[in-house]
């Protein structure tokens, strides 16, 4: 790849004051000091001209050495605030200390005790808010961008194994003879597969769509976490005699409650999402070329629309499109719309650059691909044109008030400051709610006023034997949370069926 192909992340990162060669020819240990000279290690990433174009990953991935030397500045703390803040309690100092020693079959081998599933982590994961928040060089240099990046270590040993063709297969226990269902095969799904089919029970995934892998298959882009990747997760699993069913709905191809007395289940987990797009209710929400950011990404992703016609899934491409919201979703969609072509891609948000939910790091990522931000605006109504498709946008003007129920400030439109833009696709990107059709037809299952499943503190719901996790229990959240829902459930079900 020549220098017009790769950048770095961080441009005004220095490359690092000390090389590993001359680290490794001391023989001597780092001091704390030394360890906190070395300058934090720039991601080499794809040109932002050129990746506009092209749907390949845009962070490209560690050296050896990078990782190395990246590894030499954690700290090794004694009572080690990242492996408290990781939702799966990887033992992150140790799988560390193996990386900056050059032992990268033993540091994935750590990780994986507690994670399977470490190339989708460290990708997608949002570190800066969770492990690498608290961390020790962070808080020294007063800076948790300067945290060492825990994230990209664990990317770059799963890489690593995965493309040295040394992935082992975890060990299975002695057959129980135990069966256990579980719905959806995002990441809490595939958590609770992997902990319960380790000990010895029959795991059977029930996928609504036809290839498994939840939310990381449909909705994150190719750029971002390539579906090879994926793929070679869910492999593993069937390599452990997991057994995937796709096109296959519960609550309508089944309904939960037959699981367990029709198949004989004995426990039963439920990780089926937040899949259900949320609109604002506005007039012209129904216009031809204005759809939801789930539908828009599921096309792309899971159908790979992009290739079309050579694949067969239609998708819109707007030469001015609108993307409504301002988190990871958003992001995602902007991203991809810039990559289809589009002649200009504005995201809309209704409070400031500083309030978005949205990673910091994909905030940087779209605005480098000349993806255009307004801020303290948001859509009135969508306007069709003579073909009767979506042709023009009302905004409307927000200040920002008090904080309301979230902890944000709250937005407040400002009376008379409508304005129209001209536009021919919108994309909503405001969050989801839960598919309420398993509630539908499981009414003994409790859930709270916005459909989320209620659990106790093993994962536990109304019902016995059945448990859940996710983001059809937490609403829209992080990979990691929700595999961390899932140790939890599954450490439950295997207590059950002891």
């Amino acid at each position: 790849m020549n220098s017009t192909e790769k950048t770095s992340e961080h441009k005004n990162s220095s490359p690092a004051t000390i090389s590993l060669s001359e680290i490794l020819a001391r023989g001597t240990p780092l001091k704390p000091k030394e360890r906190l000279n070395i300058p934090p290690q720039p991601m080499p990433v794809q040109d932002p001209v050129v990746r506009r174009s092209n749907m390949n990953e845009v962070a490209l991935g560690y050296t050896e050495k990078q990782a190395r030397l990246e590894a030499m500045r954690c700290l090794q703390c004694k009572n080690p605030p990242c492996v408290k803040d990781c939702p799966v309690r990887i033992n992150i100092p140790a799988f560390i200390r193996e990386i900056a020693e050059g032992n990268f079959a033993k540091a994935i081998e750590i990780i994986k005790k507690n994670n399977l599933l470490p190339a989708i982590c460290g990708r997608v994961c949002p570190q800066e808010i969770q492990c690498q928040l608290h961390c020790t060089v962070g808080k020294i240099l007063g800076d948790v961008d300067k945290a060492v990046s825990i994230g990209r270590l664990e990317r770059f040993v799963a890489d690593y194994e995965r493309e040295k063709s040394s992935c082992t297969i975890p060990s299975v226990s002695a057959e129980t003879g135990k069966k256990v269902a579980i719905i959806g095969s995002g990441p809490a799904g595939l958590t609770v597969a992997a902990d319960v089919r380790r000990a010895g029970h029959s795991v059977t995934i029930f996928e609504a769509f036809h290839k498994p892998g939840g939310v990381l298959m449909y909705g994150i882009p190719e750029f971002r976490l390539p579906k090879k990747i994926v793929e070679f997760e869910v492999n593993t699993l069937k390599s452990m005699n997991v057994i995937f069913q796709t096109n296959f709905v519960v609550g309508k191809t089944r309904k939960l409650t037959e699981l367990l007395t029709r198949d004989g289940y004995d426990a039963v987990f439920i990780g089926t999402g937040a899949g259900l797009p949320k609109f604002m209710n506005i007039p012209g929400e129904n216009l031809p070329g204005v759809l939801s950011a789930n539908e828009f990404l599921t096309r792309s992703n899971l159908m790979r629309a992009y290739e079309f016609p050579r694949a067969d899934t239609p998708i819109i491409k707007g030469n001015v499109v609108a993307v409504i919201g301002g988190g990871n979703v958003a992001m995602d969609a902007a991203r991809t719309a810039v990559r289809l072509g589009a002649k200009e891609v504005h995201l809309i948000y209704r409070r400031t650059e500083a309030e978005m939910p949205a990673r910091i790091e994909e905030v940087r990522n779209a605005k480098d691909e000349g993806v255009i931000f307004h801020v303290l605006q948001s859509p009135k109504r969508y306007l069709p044109g003579p073909d009767g498709r979506v042709a023009r946008m009302e905004c409307v003007r927000f200040t920002l008030g008090e904080p309301d129920e979230s902890g944000r400030p709250r937005p407040i439109e400002i009376p008379g400051s409508e304005f129209t833009v001209d536009v021919d696709a919108v994309i909503v990107a405001i969050g989801n709610d839960c598919n309420p059709l398993i509630k539908q037809t499981t009414p003994a299952l409790m859930t709270n006023k916005w459909g989320n499943i209620i659990i106790d503190q093993n994962g536990k719901t109304s019902m016995d034997k059945v448990y859940a996790g996710g983001d059809i229990v937490l609403g829209s959240a992080t990979v990691i949370l929700a595999m961390g829902q899932g140790r939890v459930a599954a450490e439950a079900i295997n207590n059950l069926l002891a």
